[in-house]
């Protein structure tokens, strides 16, 4: 049973949160289940689970990841953590959660078919999916497809692009701090853009949305809409640009406040496992296990040129880039 709300419910005591705690074939009872996830994904993932784990009851809070974020910090200062399991945007929230001691370390059996790099090494988080950052065109507006993220600081792209805000995307706010901390790149490159007239607008959702509509002409957004508007009949097309592309990895972890602690660990055991990383390429993500095909029109992890940065820097410096954001675009 899925329950989506805008908080999540309780009702069970907190047991001892032990990570050796197996996870059982017979869970059952409640789950709150926090995501930035779109809803109709996070609805297909609850229902693919509960067809194995047909007793437990599902709620379900979603929102961007900073505002998911935001949320369990005020219901810390409230008391207690509300989540029981999260599956957010990037690993730099989730180093953050760790660093405020607010993960519970479990290793599911299903990480020896995932990437270690793509893993906490402590086991307080594991990505689910590979989301590359792209561009996105409309074809209507735009014949041949940029090859280079330069294209958003040149007059061709004046007053036509459009990304998301890192004030409220967790893969918006990874991408600046990678941009902002690679050669060929940094704050100029963004200075430059927001020069050229880069529109900021609050999800992927709307950038995708307004390239899908003419109403810009170059989107900053994650692959999956891409493929997945273009499959829809959108005039769209993604390009993965030749200097590289910053992948956020949507990973899972278990609150260690949980009060559900075995429902969680079997919930993060069907994400990674065969059954549900082959639903998330159905869904329409580049699957992160191995073995499992990416889905048509999109690249998977071996074959990507990554952008990438330390995500302990990252989290450490979030704030600051945040600041240094709305320094430069004024949002």
């Amino acid at each position: 049973m899925i329950v989506f709300t805008g908080c999540s419910s309780q009702g069970q005591s907190t047991p001892d949160n032990n990570s050796s705690i197996p996870a059982s074939s017979t869970v059952s009872g409640k789950l709150s289940f926090y995501t930035s996830q779109p809803e109709e994904d996070a609805g297909k993932l609850v229902t693919a689970f509960n067809k194995k784990h047909p007793d437990v009851q599902v709620s379900v809070f979603r929102s961007g990841t900073e505002e998911v974020t935001a949320k369990i910090q005020a219901e810390r200062q409230a008391g207690k953590t509300q989540a029981d399991v999260l599956l957010l945007a990037d690993s730099v929230t989730f180093e953050n959660l760790k660093k405020d001691d607010l993960l519970l370390s479990y290793k599911s059996p299903e990480l020896s078919e995932i990437p270690t790099d793509l893993v906490d090494p402590e086991g307080m988080y594991a990505g689910t999916k590979v989301m590359a950052t792209v561009l996105a065109t409309n074809t209507q507006k735009i014949s041949t497809p940029p090859s280079s993220w330069k294209v958003l600081t040149k007059p061709e792209s004046q007053n036509e692009s459009i990304m998301p805000s890192p004030l409220y995307s967790g893969a918006a706010a990874y991408n600046i701090g990678v941009f902002s901390r690679t050669d060929g790149f940094g704050w100029d490159f963004l200075q430059s853009s927001k020069t050229n007239g880069m529109a900021v607008i609050k999800g992927n959702g709307a950038v995708m949305k307004s390239v899908a509509s003419g109403e810009k002409s170059y989107g900053v957004v994650v692959d999956y809409l891409v493929a997945r508007e273009k499959a829809k009949g959108s005039p769209v097309e993604l390009t993965y640009p030749e200097e590289g592309v910053p992948i956020i990895t949507e990973p899972i972890g278990i609150m260690k406040e949980a009060a559900n602690v075995p429902a969680a660990q079997a919930f993060v055991d069907f994400i990674l496992s065969e059954d549900g990383q082959k639903l998330s390429a159905e869904i329409g993500y580049s699957p992160i296990r191995k073995g499992v095909a990416p889905p048509e029109g999109l690249k998977g992890v071996s074959d990507m040129k990554i952008l990438s940065g330390d995500p302990v820097k990252l989290a450490a410096d979030r704030e600051t880039d945040k600041q240094q954001f709305i320094n430069v675009f004024g949002e």
